[in-house]
């Protein structure tokens, strides 16, 4: 086309205008075809970005069929949609394998924008920790849980901290962990939630064990002396009897205050051996056992007391062949304390029932629960039930529940408590 208007130029100058008239079409014809090509191109380019546009990195320019001038072009295309492609499936990989990471993870992950409070994503050991099929911001969690809202929002970046997560028929100790991360302006907070309440009843299980020992060995190591010379002081007053006199009853005085010392060291004494229990069971018997057949033999063992109070015990087990692994003595050492104590809770009822049930959990552990309609305990009695030496019985020794929390931590298990004032209480054993 240069060489075309170079010419047609030379024969404006030279005034050859008939020659110039004969040359006039060819171009023309090059000046379109110029333009066609540049159209050409341009659609093209169109294409391409248009494919970038939609991420359609498996589109594919012609080459073979292509016209020569674009060829190049389309060559040159199909190479970066073919990089663009390796990346994308790189990336894609890299999200599938972190999302499945994420999924099998026992941590609570949730993702949020920090401003609105929107929920970009959370997984799935979330869910089931919290109960939450969905959350679609965090405020929403308020009306499920206030006092878990406040501890995540008031988490700082790099703080970690323990809180409690309110469930609808128990609470859990959470760990929670946090930080912040920004893009594209918005700034974006991290939170990980680890389920610390076994490690916390594991952990204050040994420091309550450690304390039981060294107490009770302090006090048979004094009191024990105590009851000795008692005796021997009772003895040596009985030998003086016949040289001392009682006319002002200062004997007999005597002989009751040695009588107390030794009565009450004696009682003591007992009390230090009773709570020895606690640090004896350390190694289980571990046996596949029917759940049914529990059952049936505490049934078998309660049915007189029931009978003697008119109280009701109704057995449900939808899964006859419900199996777990599990000490059979001190596993029913643990349904007796619970079935006595909800004996004692529902002695005064119009109608007293307890519900002895078991099942099948959606997380794979099997659940016992011993329920009952008595009074029900206060959230402050609730904090309380599982501490050694707490009892809301005048006679209570304030071991039982303790004895069972520590044989359910030793079948790598625990023990949780609802109750409502009023309407009852239930003791559940998750294995």
């Amino acid at each position: 086309m240069f060489i075309t208007l170079t010419g047609a130029s030379f024969l404006l100058v030279k005034q050859w205008y008939l020659y110039l008239f004969l040359s006039l079409p060819l171009v023309i014809y090059q000046v379109y075809e110029f333009y066609r090509f540049y159209r050409k191109a341009h659609d093209e380019l169109d294409q391409f970005v248009e494919s970038v546009h939609y991420r359609d990195f498996s589109r594919y320019f012609d080459v073979k069929h292509a016209p020569a001038e674009v060829q190049s072009l389309r060559e040159g295309f199909n190479e970066i949609n073919s990089t663009f492609k390796v990346i994308s499936k790189e990336k894609e990989t890299q999200y599938q394998y972190v999302q499945k990471i994420l999924e099998l993870v026992n941590t609570g992950i949730i993702s949020y924008e920090e401003e609105s409070g929107e929920v970009i994503w959370m997984n799935e050991s979330l869910k089931k920790m919290l109960a939450l099929p969905y959350l679609k911001t965090i405020q929403s969690l308020v009306k499920r849980d206030e006092v878990l809202y406040d501890a995540i929002i008031s988490l700082r970046p790099g703080e970690s901290k323990v809180a409690t997560a309110h469930l609808e028929k128990h609470s859990n100790k959470i760990l929670l962990s946090g930080t912040a991360f920004q893009t594209e302006g918005n700034i974006y907070k991290l939170i990980a939630f680890q389920n610390v309440s076994e490690a916390l009843d594991e952990t204050e299980s040994k420091a309550w064990q450690k304390l039981l020992s060294v107490m009770t060995h302090e006090i048979m190591n004094s009191v024990a002396p105590i009851s000795s010379l008692a005796d021997t002081l009772k003895l040596r007053l009985q030998q003086s009897m016949a040289v001392i006199s009682n006319d002002t009853g200062a004997v007999d005085d005597l002989q009751i205050g040695i009588e107390t010392i030794k009565r009450r060291s004696e009682g003591l004494l007992k009390f230090a051996q009773t709570y020895r229990n606690l640090n004896k069971i350390t190694k289980l018997n571990l046996q596949q056992v029917y759940v049914r057949d529990i059952f049936e033999n505490l049934y078998q063992l309660m049915q007189p007391t029931l009978q003697q109070k008119n109280i009701e015990m109704e057995t449900i087990l939808k899964d006859t062949d419900l199996v777990l692994e599990a000490d059979i003595n001190l596993l029913e050492q643990v349904l007796i304390n619970l079935v006595v104590n909800a004996i004692e809770a529902v002695k005064d009822r119009e109608e007293p029932r307890i519900i002895l049930s078991a099942y099948l959990s959606s997380n794979k552990k099997t659940v016992i629960k011993v329920a009952d309609n008595g009074n029900g305990m206060s959230e402050e009695v609730m904090d309380k039930i599982f501490i050694p030496f707490f009892s809301t019985k005048k006679s209570g020794s304030g071991i039982g529940l303790s004895l069972c929390k520590q044989i359910m931590i030793l079948h790598r298990g625990n023990i949780q408590a609802q109750s409502i004032e009023g309407e009852g209480t239930a003791f559940s054993l998750y294995f």
